[in-house]
């Protein structure tokens, strides 16, 4: 999942180098945190968090075939 995160977030911000992405279990959950750049940070929310819950709706996509939890966090 992490992978699927960073090659979406790299095609969407103008400062893909910046782009991190860390994976993390808590509670048998998978947790993907997402930083970019702070210029970057609209364009990966999008207006009214569209982009964000589109990356969070392919992420669970993906997830569920694996019949795993995903959550994404788009951190500062």
């Amino acid at each position: 999942m992490k992978e699927l995160v960073k090659i979406i977030a790299m095609a969407l911000v103008d400062h893909p180098e910046e782009v991190v992405v860390l994976e993390r279990e808590e509670n048998g959950n998978t947790i993907v945190e997402l930083k970019v750049a702070t210029e970057d940070m609209g364009k990966v929310i999008g207006k009214q968090g569209r982009i964000a819950k589109a990356i969070r709706t392919v992420v669970k996509a993906a997830a569920s075939k694996d019949e795993k939890k995903v959550m994404v966090e788009i951190l500062q």
